[in-house]
């Protein structure tokens, strides 16, 4: 067993839904991990077990220990285009994504690339993730071995696509359906690995795609689907071209069998309140990209409307449109997003989204997002004296919420000293 030094901060509860009462902080404190992985107790520190066998991880009094990161959107192949210049998301995507993907036909390019991505991620503090892959199968096999050497929490998908995208990206729909099964029976339940039935949107799926990844869905109801909406007004009017017999683009999951408490919807930045009824009554997620949407000149997310017809949202960071995998940044380029448009979210509301928010979100609130006994001990330390700047900035902080906030609009990949899955190191900085 192990014991973490360190002043505590997490999420527990909903802060949307409960305004007190949501969180626990504790000014110097542990984290008691047991030997499976657990969290066996959290405490303050002068009331620790007393075990002269136990270890003790005490890296100063200038560590907060907090829940990992829990990234809810992101493209794997895109890791390379990052910041790429110009053009709005249809336009983007035919010029930089699809060449790109097209690269990961070769398998020992998509290793390399997997190997820089979890890199990234944990290095950013960003212990579990929803994921993109492209359509070969090879690369999104890829993407599950890497993250398994890892030992990180990582949902990945096979995209599945079949019109409307360059030749040498398409597919024929039951071949992407049996590439797609193949996949998922190899790892979904594998460790700390699911998988995700991933039709890349509704534009670059026919009706026989879509009916097919909705049977694949009806064949494992615990897989997880991950897809696009309302990103863009002109994907919205093209939606409505192409399946003209729809009511609306939610309608169109909806009628495949694609909607439900494990799917995920990045986006949602242009969704009909009618459309929000539908996915709050089948309890479909979105993820907020608010970095991406920014970067494309998407829109404005309208979080408080989304959140009172009863959606869940978390955070994604959307690589490659997104330009970092940082967390930091996807907290604070929402509350910059909200602040606009006159709503002001709390830094633990915004703490929130990205740990506790992401994992109930993804069905696994019970196993990882918090610091709570019983959970997974999935966390990060992070370091208050990273920089000089930030150094000075929390050491002036007057309480945990400007500290939090601090953290936000100033941390960085540097800040995350440690990251620890399931009670086992997985990145150190030192």
């Amino acid at each position: 067993m192990k014991l973490f030094r360190g002043h505590l901060f997490s999420p527990t509860a909903n802060p949307f839904e409960r305004p007190t009462e949501n969180h626990i902080e504790v000014a110097d404190g542990y984290v008691l991990v047991d030997d499976s992985g657990l969290i066996a107790a959290t405490g303050h520190f002068d009331e620790r077990p007393s075990n002269p066998d136990l270890e003790v991880v005490d890296r100063g009094r200038d560590i907060l220990i907090v829940p990992g990161f829990v990234d809810t959107h992101l493209h794997a192949p895109q890791l390379e285009m990052i910041g790429s210049y110009g053009g709005h998301l249809l336009e983007w995507l035919n010029r930089y994504t699809f060449p790109t993907e097209a690269r990961f036909a070769d398998v020992n390019h998509a290793r390399e690339i997997a190997s820089a991505l979890f890199d990234e991620l944990l290095r950013h503090g960003t212990l579990t993730a929803l994921i993109f892959s492209t359509v070969h199968e090879g690369a999104t096999s890829a993407f599950f071995e890497e993250a398994e050497r890892r030992g990180v929490r990582a949902i990945i998908g096979k995209t599945m696509m079949d019109r409307n995208a360059p030749d040498n990206l398409l597919e024929d729909p039951e071949e992407s359906y049996e590439a797609s099964r193949r996949l998922l029976t190899t790892w979904h339940g594998r460790g700390l690995l699911r998988y995700a039935i991933t039709p890349r949107f509704a534009p670059t799926s026919t009706p026989r795609l879509l009916e097919l990844a909705g049977k694949l869905k009806r064949e494992f109801p615990d897989a997880y689907v991950h897809t696009h909406i309302s990103e863009n007004v002109a994907e919205v009017a093209w939606v409505r071209e192409l399946f003209p017999e729809a009511d609306s683009y939610a309608e169109v999951y909806r009628e495949a069998g694609l909607l439900g408490e494990r799917s995920i919807l990045a986006h949602g930045v242009h969704l009909e309140d009618r459309e929000l009824t539908l996915l709050a009554a089948t309890r479909t997620k979105i993820s907020h990209c608010p970095n991406s949407n920014l970067f494309l000149g998407s829109g404005l997310f309208p979080l408080r409307r989304i959140l009172d017809h009863g959606v869940e949202i978390s955070l994604g960071s959307d690589i490659g449109a997104g330009t970092t995998p940082s967390m930091f940044t996807a907290m604070a380029d929402a509350y910059k997003v909200q602040q606009v448009q006159g709503v002001s979210l709390t830094p633990f509301q915004l703490w929130y989204l990205a740990t506790l928010g992401g994992a109930e979100a993804l069905c696994m609130g019970d196993e990882t997002g918090s610091l709570e006994a019983g959970k997974d001990a999935d966390f990060n330390l992070l370091d208050l004296r990273a920089t000089s700047l930030l150094s000075l900035r929390t050491e002036g902080a007057e309480s945990l919420q400007d500290l939090l906030a601090g953290l936000i609009f100033m941390g960085d990949d540097r800040v995350v000293l440690q990251s620890y899955v399931k009670g086992r190191l997985v990145s150190s900085r030192t």
